[in-house]
């Protein structure tokens, strides 16, 4: 009881009817799932919204969940389909924007201000690049380098073969490197 229950313990409770189990789950995967809605939707107000109607999809579903499956990509490819369904449904083409919010420990030293400036000019050099890629592509390049996701978990929130991803990734940043 004093340690904490491991992500397979906490889905077959999940799957019993625990609630706290589920709770647990979605405190730990929430902020991915987020992240990886607001990437596919570009809208936090429906990133949000999907990402609430994934876990009640998920805890719909946990019973046809895959005992020893990893949670996580199959929860994040309900989080895509959803904030996929919220963008087609809503028609919206909306501007391409990640925001990022990296904590730093406490015990980094603040950049100069010389050193913020060229940092945020670079990183509005590289945001408008990834906006001149298509859609497929900015999606593979924010799940892979700005949410961090694996190939297979890309794949699967995607809804592509890793193959695909592979590729995709590929000509992606051969874009990038001509534009920048």
């Amino acid at each position: 009881m004093g340690r904490p229950r491991l992500e397979r313990e906490l889905v077959a409770h999940a799957r019993r009817g625990d609630l706290d189990a589920f709770e647990q789950l979605v405190r730990e995967h929430q902020g991915i799932a987020f992240r990886t809605a607001y990437v596919i939707s570009g809208s936090a107000a429906d990133a949000e919204e999907a990402v609430q109607d994934a876990f009640v999809k998920a805890h719909r579903a946990l019973g046809r969940f895959r005992t020893g499956a990893p949670f996580r990509p199959w929860l994040l490819a309900i989080v895509a389909n959803e904030a996929r369904n919220r963008r087609r449904s809503a028609a919206r083409r909306a501007r391409f924007e990640v925001h990022l919010a990296e904590e730093r420990s406490s015990g980094d030293a603040a950049p100069s201000p010389e050193a913020a400036l060229l940092a945020g000019e670079q990183r509005s050099q590289l945001l408008a690049a990834i906006e001149t890629l298509g859609e497929e592509q900015r999606q593979v390049v924010a799940c892979r380098h700005l949410l961090g996701l694996t190939e297979r978990e890309t794949a699967a929130a995607l809804g592509c073969r890793p193959g695909t991803v592979k590729s995709r990734l590929s000509r992606a940043l051969a874009h990038l490197e001509a534009e920048l």
